[in-house]
């Protein structure tokens, strides 16, 4: 890009090695030597201080290229120092627990004394306050302090070398060279949601002039005289961040909620696929197959078989296909794109494909009839625009607000009419409602480009929210980003830093996060549907990924179907697309200083060798996030001794088709872990004994899998513990919940007939943990009398604050008190499922205590009738019944409810709901979304999947 060096992120772009991060290694480093370099240390801050305020002033200079090779060689010599540190900080951790009475577990499964040395521990973590009073007189094995003076005394004199480059430079005053304004808490508006309000100005003429072409019928197809297809290609083409993407979404929604309120829209399916410039025919058919299924695409063996399905879905159904950003160079098969198009010749007359592009070639490389230009907003609508995303909701005076808008009328100049720039500038903006901020801003020459927009915008983020942005490079563009992830990786590589006291390095995260979505360098891109609630997705637009892989330079690098070559030697973060061994053995292999392997293979079928990863484990011993999601045909992999040598790896990501997963002893040695994930899988095997408890940074264990881990009451960090089996063996009581209060989330504990008592319920202290927001109780069998285990379930009292409750298979005939208004329980619960609750009768308590219900849902119940106080729940949105089989009627239900469900329950009273004039039927007359089941069952030991209960659609 030819604009790239006028904007200033050749030098800067690694400008964050040159921060606060440089004087808090040092200091480290020095206090671990027992060196108080107080003086040389207020010596150099300044000096880095100096240093960062002037590299965005250099770009010109006839020294740029010797600043550059200076900025690899402290960047360089900052990774080998953060290496060293951690090295030590591992081994003097070791030492201290290995100094440790060998204490064992009591009777109950409490940790005592070692839970003592476990809090102990984690206090004990680098803080450099608190490490000049530890023992640093016994390096570890492979390291010495003179290794360590080495490598602080070659930072010092690269920071040295810097300067003296900078008074070459000869820049007058440059202590105040580019200053950027520094963002108080009180002065920027707060982030509240990182889903803002989706408007789009501007655009209406272009969208309805696009939904003309649509809906068109006359010579539909392009008719050649070998073929006559039954769709036509219409395509928008626009330059990087011009609204293309934001336009196809516009026309999209006005026809589903064309179809919503005309209950038969013109569509019969509608269907959006991102296409990119790396696209896999295969990714793109399996995508259409799920957009047109509304389920997840299968494994297929062949593209044929994959086609096929796909022809089936499509046969006879006129369609609306969107293919966004379609790229095409004219070095390219034309007839490789033109493979997409082959399944749709079997739509219905009528069925439509709309393309975006960044140029005109791809449109017509791909047939369209109609190649549409998106149109460049006026000065008045982008004004507006602009103004909508830098000022929209600010509290601030009608006077003041007319200033603003002169102000911004005169930014809004610079930006090209960029509806991208206009949305990232104006983020900054609005995060930043001073008019002195806005008067600088309106002054910057960097404001001229769209680039130089985002360069800008950019440049006003946190220094460690920058690195956090730069580490989005390493993920291909357009791939989808879930919040908690990626807030866990940005962990994991020590990107989180915080001064504060108490204060959890993941919540530091979210504010990044937050900051991010807030300035739109991250944008929400889809929330996909659960059952309950919804997952949200984030993605990074084309343009800024572009500046994402600037800055981050050889720091990321990603490896993508196709790709062939040499990795750079210098590369820390590696993301493989596609399994390959070769590439693993000859390549990857050689890079020693990776901190992060990242290999996602979607869709093939790859063996997983233990012998490869074996190798990896010995030889890419700098690792700190270790992610690998393949699809295998293996059944069981047992992790590698080797695994253990990974002593830098604090988030192990393993997720396959494998059915069990088993792990060493030596996993026990990994002192830094954060997070285990392994997805899906169905058997996950710990190894027993105490040494688990020397995990004392794990914080998130991810499965869908039973955990055979014994004595889990050790891991006191724990924050995610999905499912947990309660069994009758020593390390598995329900008692090793007791101390496990930083639970958060979800909580799913199965097997709880082998609880003997409420004494030993209480023991759990579930309303203890208060941020759990989820809780699931299971009874598997009914091997204890009804008796016990509503004395069990009276002491299993969740935290106040829980959001969501399901008990399922309990066999008692009462509720407990903390469920019909006792003095605790989750007095704000949303959420309420009952299922398989045999003895459990109506209870017109459960209304009175839980009045902001929102959800409930009944299965395989013995109620014989609906409390008539349940029209006193205002808030509730969702009830549904199935396998009911003795309730006959319905109360008067809440005008709030917006869902109603029923299936598998009394003949008679199903066929009463769907009876025009019954009074069953008036009752749900005023419910939008009414789900019926033509057949019931009397068994109710039937499926319990509602997607097997065939149903009727009313509305009311």
């Amino acid at each position: 890009m030819a604009e790239v060096a006028a904007v200033g992120w050749g030098i800067s772009a690694v400008g964050w090695v040159v921060s606060p991060i440089i004087t808090k290694i040092l200091n480290k480093g020095f206090s671990y030597l027992g060196f108080h370099g107080s003086e040389k240390l207020k010596q150099l801050q300044t000096k880095v201080l100096q240093l960062e305020l002037v590299l965005e002033a250099v770009e010109e200079s006839p020294h740029r290229g010797r600043l550059e090779e200076w900025l690899q060689q402290l960047r360089s010599a900052v990774y080998e120092a953060e290496d060293i540190l951690d090295d030590i900080e591992y081994h003097r951790l070791e030492r201290q627990i290995s100094s440790q009475p060998d204490d064992n577990l009591e009777s109950n499964g409490r940790p005592p004394r070692r839970r003592n040395l476990v809090k102990m521990l984690q206090s004990a973590l680098p803080k450099s306050v608190r490490i000049k009073n530890q023992p640093s007189d016994a390096p570890p094995p492979d390291m010495s302090k003179l290794e360590l003076k080495k490598i602080l005394k070659k930072i010092e004199n690269i920071i040295n070398d810097g300067h003296k480059i900078l008074q070459l430079l000869n820049l007058p005053g440059h202590s105040n060279i580019n200053k950027r304004q520094t963002v108080s808490d009180d002065s920027r508006i707060a982030v509240t949601t990182a889903s803002p309000p989706f408007v789009v100005i501007g655009r209406d003429e272009d969208r309805d002039k696009i939904l003309v072409l649509l809906h068109e019928t006359e010579n539909d197809g392009q008719h050649e005289p070998s073929r006559a297809l039954s769709h036509s290609i219409i395509g928008i083409h626009g330059i990087p961040g011009s609204g293309k993407s934001t336009l196809a979404q516009y026309v999209c929604a006005h026809e589903k909620r064309g179809r919503q309120e005309k209950e038969a829209g013109h569509f019969d399916l509608i269907m959006w696929v991102h296409v990119s410039r790396n696209f896999n025919v295969d990714k793109i058919f399996s995508k259409m197959l799920e957009e047109a299924t509304g389920n997840s695409c299968p494994q297929f063996n062949s593209l044929n078989t994959l086609e096929q399905k796909l022809e089936q879905a499509l046969s006879r159904k006129r369609f609306l296909l969107v293919l966004d950003d379609v790229w095409y160079n004219k070095d390219d098969s034309q007839e490789e794109l033109q493979k997409i198009l082959f399944p749709l010749k079997v739509g219905a007359l009528g069925s439509k494909i709309l393309l975006t592009s960044r140029t005109r070639d791809a449109l017509l490389a791909l047939g369209a009839a109609k190649c549409i230009p998106i149109s460049e907003l006026d000065d008045t609508v982008f004004l507006e625009l602009f103004m909508h995303y830098a000022l929209d909701s600010a509290g601030i005076d009608e006077r003041d607000r007319m200033i603003f808008r002169a102000i911004g009328s005169d930014i809004a100049k610079k930006l090209k009419r960029s509806p991208l720039a206009a949305r990232t500038v104006g983020g900054q903006l609005h995060m930043r409602p001073t008019i002195d901020f806005w008067q600088d801003a309106r002054n910057q020459n960097l404001l001229n480009e769209t680039m130089g927009a985002l360069w800008w915008s950019y440049q006003h983020l946190d220094q460690q929210v920058r690195r956090c942005f730069a580490y989005c490079s390493i993920f291909p563009r357009r791939h989808r980003l879930e919040r908690h992830e990626l807030i866990n990786l940005w962990v994991a590589e020590g990107f989180i830093t915080t001064t504060e006291v108490g204060l959890e390095m993941e919540a530091v995260g979210r504010k990044y996060f937050e900051e991010l979505v807030s300035a739109s360098f991250l944008q929400l891109g889809e929330k996909q549907a659960e059952r309950f609630g919804a997952s949200e997705y984030f993605t990074v637009h084309d343009l800024l990924h572009d500046l994402a892989e600037k800055v981050a330079r050889n720091d990321c690098f990603k490896v993508e179907n196709g790709w062939t070559g040499d990795l750079p030697g210098d590369v820390r973060h590696l993301y493989i697309e596609s399994y390959n061994k070769t590439m693993i053995t000859e390549k990857v292999l050689k890079m020693g200083n990776l901190r992060t392997l990242i290999i996602y293979s979607g869709n093939t079928e790859i063996p997983t060798e233990e012998k490869i990863f074996e190798r990896m484990f010995m030889r890419l011993r700098k690792l700190r996030v270790l992610s690998v999601k393949i699809i295998t045909g293996s059944h069981v992999f047992s992790f590698p001794e080797s695994i253990g040598q990974l002593r830098h790896l604090r988030h192990l990501c393993f997720r396959t088709t494998l059915i069990r997963q088993v792990l060493p002893n030596t996993i026990a040695k990994l002192r830094y872990m954060h997070v285990l994930d392994f997805g899906v899988c169905g058997d996950l095997v710990f190894p027993s004994g105490e040494d688990m408890s020397n995990l004392i940074n794990l914080q998130h264990i991810i499965a869908t899998a039973d955990l055979n881990c014994p004595n889990i009451g050790m891991l006191t960090s724990l924050q995610t513990l999905p499912l947990f089996p309660v069994k009758k063996e020593q390390g598995y009581e329900l008692q090793q919940l007791r101390h496990l209060n930083k639970l958060r989330g979800k909580l799913h504990i199965h097997g709880l007939e082998n609880v003997g008592s409420k004494e030993e319920a209480l023991e759990a202290k579930l309303d203890g943990k208060e941020r759990l927001k989820e809780l699931v109780l299971v009874w598997d069998d009914e091997s204890c009398s009804p008796e016990v285990e509503a004395e069990v379930l009276e002491g299993l009292c969740p935290p106040l604050e829980l959001e969501r409750l399901e008990i399922t298979d309990y066999h008692g005939s009462s509720y407990p008190d903390w469920m019909i208004g006792g003095h605790k329980g989750p007095k704000y619960l949303r959420e309420l499922e009952l299922s398989g609750c045999s003895r459990l009768g109506p209870a017109p308590e459960l209304f009175e205590f839980f009045i902001h219900l929102r959800s409930l849902w009944l299965w395989k119940s013995s109620w014989n009738f609906l409390p008539d106080n349940l029209e006193q729940l205002m808030s509730l949105h969702e009830l549904k019944m199935y396998f009911c089989l003795n309730i006959q009627s319905l109360p008067k239900l809440p005008r709030s409810l917006e869902e109603f469900g029923l299936g598998a329950c009394d003949d008679e009273f199903m066929r009463s709901c769907k009876t025009i004039g019954h009074p069953n039927w008036h009752k749900i007359q005023h419910i939008p979304r009414v789900t019926i089941a033509l057949e019931s069952t009397h068994s109710p030991h039937g499926s319990s999947s509602s997607s097997s209960i065939p149903v009727l659609y009313l509305s009311g």
